[in-house]
């Protein structure tokens, strides 16, 4: 039997729209056996079951997990300047192991992407022994330096570290060290378990809450920057295709040529991703 891809999404009450159109550029651009995991708040279930089953996309394999947000109680730090960045399912990569019981690899992408290769060839990323999880580093890609430069988007650790804490300098980074945006995951589950993976993770959002350690600029928000210190030199790389990170700030040239995902990010995100993949899974 064809072995099954387990790729998690998560679907927000606002952002159905983008997650199914993440979901329809997977299936539509690959013939492997594909199975969805489709993570959820328990008011927004019925929404997303209603959102695949009126479209083609009722004829993938999925199945939909409801994220009881009630595990983060007291380990996010308010952020009232970026609201967003709070919500639940940012958290949901922490988890993976609570929710995916099955498997030995999982993919996680966030909801804000546009797959254009086949994810059969993500999946194939080799994992280093002792790893427990692939990322793109944020650097890799030439193409995207001069774009970073320019509309001043982080892609090191000082955008998402205050390195004006003890405790920040005291892990002996050193804050021009490239970042990687946990966006797109490769994991392996024995690994993350055996590491204890969502413990540390957990630790670090604890601290912060004591804290405030987390750089008040940064784009990725305070899911991203217990991701940096936790699997820092202790993770494999995604091929750099595999992760091209801006989508609201690509022309539509740069968009299409030669990457396999696009990762949202900047104004527009949105309407692009909509413009882009939803008259597909909606048929016309």
């Amino acid at each position: 039997m064809e072995e099954e891809i387990p790729v998690v999404i998560c679907a927000a009450t606002g952002r159905m729209g983008a997650a199914i159109a993440a979901i329809s550029s997977i299936y539509s651009n690959t013939d492997a056996n594909v199975l969805f995991y489709i993570v959820g708040l328990k008011n927004t279930i019925p929404h997303i079951r209603r959102w695949i089953e009126n479209t083609k996309l009722k004829e993938i394999k999925y199945k939909i997990v409801e994220f009881n947000p009630m595990v983060l109680k007291g380990k996010i730090r308010p952020d009232a300047s970026r609201p967003e960045l709070l919500q639940p399912l940012n958290f949901v990569r922490y988890y993976l192991p609570l929710l995916i019981h099955k498997h030995e690899k999982v993919i996680y992408l966030d909801d804000d992407v546009i797959v254009q290769g086949d994810i059969q060839e993500l999946y194939d990323t080799k994992l280093d022994p002792g790893h427990a999880a692939a990322f793109s580093d944020d650097c890799d890609l030439p193409s995207t330096h001069e774009m970073v430069r320019s509309v001043g988007m982080q892609n090191t650790y000082m955008g998402y570290l205050d390195y004006r804490k003890q405790t920040i300098r005291d892990l002996g980074i050193s804050p021009s060290t490239c970042s990687f945006n946990p966006g797109v995951i490769v994991a392996n589950m024995t690994e993350w378990k055996h590491q204890r993976i969502t413990k540390q993770l957990e630790k670090w959002m604890q601290r912060n809450v004591e804290e405030n350690l987390y750089s008040s600029t940064l784009g990725g928000g305070v899911a991203t920057s217990p991701m940096l210190i936790v699997f820092h030199g202790k993770y494999s790389t995604i091929n750099p295709l595999w992760h091209v990170r801006h989508l609201g700030v690509l022309t539509h040239k740069e968009l299409w040529e030669g990457r396999k995902v696009i990762v949202g990010g900047g104004c527009g995100t949105s309407a692009l991703l909509l413009a882009a993949a939803l008259p597909s899974v909606l048929g016309s």
